[in-house]
């Protein structure tokens, strides 16, 4: 069963047939998923979630390195469809934008393997807690449900909170509407890598955010 391993297995593909990967680091606490990279040209995070696979939480984290490998491979926001994966969710979906415009949103919702691939994780293991990287904004994100989540992460990383709507069609408006979609909230690291110590200050909130629960 995937609840068991701790080892990295494939949880999907994306258009060009890349690997999703998903790591499972076991613990009794609280189920924290968090995905590194949605956004093709905002790979920051992708350096926290490989430090949390060699962290040993009580935390029951699930990590998903890269939603969006060939964006990635590409350096390119969209997928290979041109898609705005952050757009193709389906709560208050809407159609915008044209292939590879800049928050194209596909032509319907979950019209993408990527994000077909993190609606089934997301309701098979039904996470408490949610984390999605992006850049550069310089903040953490969170409103409703995951207001409480995202203040701690701010104060555990030292950055500012914006409490504001969920952008339509987003991953956090589905999940923050989704039952038993728990608590989901964006953090937006600033441009460009992170030096080692802004990623352990990224680890400690990642794990601290369960840690009042």
């Amino acid at each position: 069963m995937l609840a068991t391993l701790a080892t990295a297995v494939v949880v999907g593909h994306s258009v060009q047939h890349r690997p999703i990967t998903l790591v499972h680091v076991a613990g009794t606490g609280p189920r924290i998923l968090v995905v590194g990279c949605i956004h093709g040209n905002e790979p920051a995070g992708i350096a926290i979630v490989r430090a949390l696979e060699r962290t040993h939480p009580k935390a029951d984290l699930w990590l998903v390195p890269v939603l969006n490998p060939d964006g990635l491979a590409a350096g390119t926001r969209q997928n290979a469809h041109g898609v705005d994966l952050n757009r193709n969710f389906p709560s208050l979906w809407q159609h915008f934008g044209n292939p590879g415009s800049t928050y194209y949103s596909g032509p319907k919702p979950f019209s993408e393997p990527e994000t077909r691939a993190a609606r089934d994780l997301i309701l098979r293991i039904k996470p408490r807690y949610t984390v999605w990287y992006h850049q550069h904004m310089d903040a953490v994100w969170a409103y409703g449900r995951s207001t409480a989540a995202g203040k701690r992460y701010a104060q555990l990383a030292g950055m500012r909170f914006l409490h504001r709507s969920w952008l339509a069609g987003s991953a956090t408006n589905w999940q923050n509407h989704l039952q038993g979609g728990g608590a989901s909230l964006t953090v937006e690291l600033p441009a460009g890598a992170l030096s080692p110590s802004a990623v352990a200050h990224h680890v400690r909130a990642v794990l601290g955010i369960a840690a009042r629960t």
